[in-house]
């Protein structure tokens, strides 16, 4: 995928609105969403287009895999909520359709058109997120990933990620100055 093929920064935040709604989804559920989206919309849904409008707002943070730890749903005890099983409860299903998405630091929510309607048309629990155990979930993959990004001296995936530095400090109350400072010594060499 190109940069000009690349879901734009209103689609990913829109992505972002439709997870925001809920608190958080699996890939699956954020998959029918966006169909029935686009049904309301009376439009095509394309699977794949979907998916990868879901891996680039996953890439960029706009979107970020959700531990266990950090999942609530009601009615549910304190403990780690499992992400549900796929909707066509299949066991040949893509098992990356469990990993629950919760909103990250570089999006800005926006609903599109219809949105509003998508809580009365799927069966998912009243939900939440677990801020704190998230956050620290999210650090720890932004700190792996600029370590993988200085190790393969990708530029471009280097600026993006000093970019989200700054947008998780603004997120959440957690300190990314060290891996900053790391990304602006690699990108500077």
């Amino acid at each position: 995928m190109t940069a000009e093929d690349a879901p734009s920064v209103a689609a990913r935040d829109d992505l972002a609105g439709v997870v925001d709604l809920f608190g958080w989804l699996t890939r699956a559920e954020l998959s029918r969403a966006l169909s029935e989206l686009a049904f309301k919309q009376r439009a095509a849904a394309d699977d794949e287009a979907i998916a990868a409008a879901v891996d680039v707002a996953v890439a960029e943070y706009a979107l970020v895999p959700a531990p266990p730890a950090a999942l609530a749903e009601s009615g549910s005890t304190p403990d780690a909520v499992e992400p549900p099983e796929p909707v066509d409860g299949s066991a040949t299903a893509d098992p990356s359709d469990r990993v629950a998405l919760a909103v990250g630091p570089a999006a800005f929510p926006s609903l599109p058109p219809d949105a509003e309607d998508l809580p009365h048309i799927l069966d998912v629990p009243e939900r939440g997120v677990d801020r704190e155990a998230l956050s620290a979930a999210v650090l720890d993959r932004l700190s792996a990933d600029a370590i993988e990004a200085i190790r393969t001296s990708d530029a471009d995936r280097l600026e993006t990620l000093a970019d989200v530095t700054y947008d998780i400090e603004a997120w959440a109350p957690v300190d990314a100055s060290d891996i900053r400072e790391r990304i602006v010594a690699a990108a500077d060499s």
